[in-house]
This record gives C-alpha cells, sequence and structure tokens, in this order.
C-alpha cells in the first residue's frame, strides 16, 4: 500500500488474542465491513484460537495492516526456541500450534505503522506506545510519562492509536490524540468486543456484543488448550474488573 495515500476510513482492532467469536463479530460489523482498512494494532494470536485468527484476518487481504505486539513477538521467539521459560502457559501453547507460515508472518510485522487518514492526517498505529510494542501508558498516567513515550513521534503526527492495556479510551497528552481501542478478544472492565473507528476526523469507540454462552462453548469445544474452558470463562465474560485491571497494571 502507498503510505502517502490518505487513507478514507480505519477500523481498529486491537489485542484479539486468539479468540476467534469475538473476532468474527466484530469482522460482521457493518462499519468493519465498509472500512477501507482494518489496522490490527498486535497481541493478534496469543489465545486459544491461534491458527483460526491468523488464517482468518489473512482473508483481509490488502485491507489488514498488521502492527506488531508483544505477544506476537513472544509467540516467535517461543516457536523458534527462543522464548522465556513459560511452561503450561497459553503462550507456549499457542506458539506450538503455528504453522511455520503463521511464524514467518508474525516475525515480519512492523511496529509502529503511520497512515494519512482522512480527516486526522498522519496516524501512528502502534502496540503499546510509538517507541515500544510491551511499554505500559494508560489514560490517567501524568503528563510528563506521555513526553516520554511521545518523544519519537513526529510532528506531523496529532492522533496515535495504541492497544495492550485492553481498555479503551480517548485522552489529549502534549496537543495529540490518543486512543486506545480496548481488546477485541479479552477485554477489561465489561465484556464485548472493544474496537475504535477512524472516520471523517471523528473517532468512536465502539462495542460489539454477541452471545458469551455460545462463544465460550466454541472455543472450549474448538481449542486443545487444556485450560481453554476455564480461560474462554474469565477472559470473554471480562471477570477482570477495570478497577483491578488499572491496579494491577500500575504495578508494571
Amino acid at each position: 500500500m502507498d503510505a502517502d495515500r490518505m487513507v478514507a476510513s480505519v477500523a481498529v482492532l486491537s489485542d484479539i488474542h486468539g479468540v476467534l467469536p469475538a473476532l468474527e463479530a466484530v469482522l460482521a460489523e457493518p462499519d468493519v465491513a465498509a472500512a477501507e482498512r482494518v489496522v490490527l494494532t498486535g497481541d493478534i494470536a496469543a489465545g486459544p484460537q491461534p491458527v483460526e485468527v491468523l488464517d482468518r484476518l489473512a482473508d483481509l487481504g490488502e485491507r489488514a495492516i498488521w502492527v506488531r505486539g508483544n505477544a506476537d513477538r513472544a509467540l516467535v521467539e517461543l516457536a523458534r526456541g527462543d522464548g522465556l521459560d513459560v511452561r503450561g502457559s497459553i503462550a507456549e501453547w499457542a506458539a506450538a500450534q503455528l504453522r511455520s507460515d503463521q511464524v514467518a508472518l508474525l516475525d515480519t510485522l512492523p511496529h509502529p505503522v503511520t497512515l494519512r487518514v482522512n480527516g486526522f492526517g498522519d496516524v501512528l498505529f502502534c502496540h503499546a506506545t510509538p517507541r515500544d510494542d510491551d511499554e505500559m501508558v494508560l489514560v490517567d498516567s501524568p503528563m510528563d510519562r506521555w513526553a516520554e513515550v511521545l518523544a519519537t513521534v513526529p510532528d506531523a503526527v496529532s492522533t496515535v492509536v495504541c492497544g495492550h492495556t485492553h481498555m479503551q479510551f480517548v485522552r489529549l497528552a502534549h496537543g495529540r490524540q490518543i486512543v486506545n481501542a480496548g481488546s477485541v478478544g479479552m477485554p477489561y472492565g465489561r465484556p464485548g468486543a472493544h474496537w475504535a473507528l477512524l472516520a471523517d476526523g471523528v473517532v468512536s469507540l465502539r462495542r460489539t456484543m454477541f452471545d458469551l454462552d455460545e462463544a465460550c462453548a466454541a472455543v472450549t469445544g474448538g481449542s486443545t488448550f487444556p485450560e481453554a474452558g476455564e480461560w474462554a470463562d474469565f477472559h470473554i465474560r471480562a471477570r477482570a474488573t477495570d478497577a483491578y485491571a488499572l491496579e494491577k497494571l500500575r504495578s508494571l
């Protein structure tokens, strides 16, 4: 894709974490189907249905813009035997499921990616922060912290879109609009598949609801991860509250 060409609209899907029912629910949204580009801001496959999610996203072809997340990087390291010792984790299991072409795909993902979007100008898409795919900033992080993580962003960029913390927000930081699209597959605070739409100069934070019982059953029945049922119940039902998640993330 020509990086200098203006894109009419962008649907942002972050932190899918290998949950196919949540992904399918978002892809069925009319505004996602109509978006010129679908930007995937990282942590795409580390979850109970990694192969299926990557194959489904591949169907989007050139509409999809892929951005590396820390979990994507970890899957590549684990698949190649270079990762940390996380025996028994869903990341170790997911890495072992991936085909060689999927490992190669994840290994080539860029971070960050900048697109020109109608009504926004240059928009920088990243996973955690523009300079690091595993750095923690929150909606209430102080301004000096935001100054640090935005230090490498070109002056032409007035909007930064991220994920990583699994909670949606929009805020200003040093004159830049910061958008967190939330999480499609592992939301904190309330259930549903969370995503964002950038169109006509307006940011819309969206939540797609779907049948949680059916989704948990589909993940449990469609995954060979030994603890798929427990994983699905906790993450798809968003049993981690926003207050709990913020407290934990502040300590990282």
